[in-house]
């Protein structure tokens, strides 16, 4: 399902790792640092963790929905930009599909609309980073 939403962020990536290793990627801290951030992210509902976003700060999250290699969701930056992060990994192949959704955004706010506009140019480059991290994990 797709949105017209203005507020919200989709990516869509094609991973060629089984879904297990996708999930990996999103839910083991050493290897989530190396693609995207560091942070003590785990698959379990109500825990929370912070994400180091270097210039951007540190950055609270909860997870909000788990369903193992299938769906993470999780909130980002309650208090200041209190938007929501899910991923959802579909089969596809002998790879995985990564569908991303971040939103949540304040389009009234400067910092929700700065905040939409460099994460929607920024997450596509993020998003290739995984296959590499998992490829130099599985050496």
């Amino acid at each position: 399902m797709t949105t017209t939403d203005p507020s919200v962020i989709h990516c869509d990536q094609f991973i060629a790792h089984s879904p297990s290793a996708v999930w990996r990627a999103l839910t083991d801290p050493e290897l989530h640092a190396k693609w995207w951030a560091a942070g003590d992210v785990r698959p379990v509902v109500g825990h929370r963790f912070t994400l180091d976003m270097g210039t951007w700060g540190q950055q609270a999250c909860e997870v909000l929905a788990v369903e193992p290699e299938r769906l993470l969701r999780y909130s980002f930056a309650p208090g200041s930009l209190d938007t929501t992060i899910t991923w959802q990994l579909l089969p596809e192949g002998t790879g995985t599909r990564l569908l991303l959704e971040h939103a949540g955004f304040d389009l009234d706010s400067p910092l929700g609309k700065a905040a939409l506009e460099g994460m929607g140019r920024g997450w596509p480059d993020v998003l290739q980073r995984i296959e590499p991290a998992l490829a130099a994990a599985t050496q």
